[in-house]
């Protein structure tokens, strides 16, 4: 079973390791690309390393999924698993956007039981447990309470969700997708659509605060999704309100 002490673990860990992102934000850091052709830093690699070395040891017996390492298939045959992204928002943390996360999650039967997200350049902390509600820097967050599509402020890909069937929206997107779930979990944003596959360390942090905010997390097709499978792929996203959310499963079915 997950420890109670998870989440608090969690805030720790990836506050510290958003303080050694600091370190490298806005400096002349190494860079590259892996394969694939998706870039990653010196900072990824640090970051990954102190999220690995401190979970890793404070819960030996849990798994390992992160974007920044080899993949351990022993993590399917774990009961509780973390799923990490040790910078979410690369390219964000490339041109000096603040707008790039640290994301931790403990999952276990395939969702995420706590969770922390943390942007490091405004400190804003965000993070929940299941059936514990969900915070900002410590205060209960909630998502807002839009009735309708039309007007919105939505969170995506301007070119996928400027044109019909979509309605007039404000459309703004953020490199880190987990940011722009908090965001909607704390009623920054209304909305946040991905049309395109996605991997676990970029949602299931953040998955489980958008959830114990008020919001509702699924595929396009409104299957909730499921976490720590062999491929650790989720295939599209749909985030929001319940309204907004049943709004926009209409739109794509």
């Amino acid at each position: 079973m997950p420890d109670r002490d998870d989440l608090k673990l969690l805030e720790t860990t990836v506050r510290a390791a958003g303080a050694i992102a600091l370190q490298y934000f806005g400096t002349d850091y190494r860079h590259w690309r892996k394969e694939g052709g998706s870039p990653v830093t010196e900072a990824d690699i640090a970051v990954n390393r102190y999220l690995c070395e401190t979970l890793t040891a404070a819960r030996p017996g849990y798994g390992w999924l992160s974007e920044e390492s080899p993949d351990d298939p022993s993590r399917l045959t774990r009961s509780e698993v973390f799923v990490v992204d040790p910078i979410d928002g690369t390219i964000a943390f490339l041109k000096g956007r603040p707008h790039f996360t640290v994301c931790a999650a403990v999952v276990t039967d395939g969702r995420p039981c706590c969770g922390a997200v943390y942007n490091p350049a405004s400190d804003e902390l965000y993070a929940a447990r299941a059936d514990g509600g969900a915070t900002r820097n410590g205060v209960p967050i909630h998502v807002g309470t839009r009735t309708q599509l039309e007007g919105c402020h939505m969170l995506g890909n301007r070119d996928q969700l400027t044109r019909p069937p979509w309605p007039a929206m404000q459309v703004h997107n953020r490199n880190s997708l987990a940011y722009r779930l908090a965001l909607v979990a704390d009623g920054s944003a209304d909305a946040t659509v991905a049309l395109s596959a996605k991997r676990d360390w970029d949602l299931a942090a953040a998955d489980i605060i958008l959830t114990e905010a008020g919001g509702v997390v699924s595929d396009a097709q409104g299957t909730p999704l499921a976490y720590n499978n062999a491929h650790a792929v989720q295939p599209t996203l749909v985030a929001a309100n319940r309204n907004l959310h049943a709004e926009i499963l209409g739109l794509l079915n």
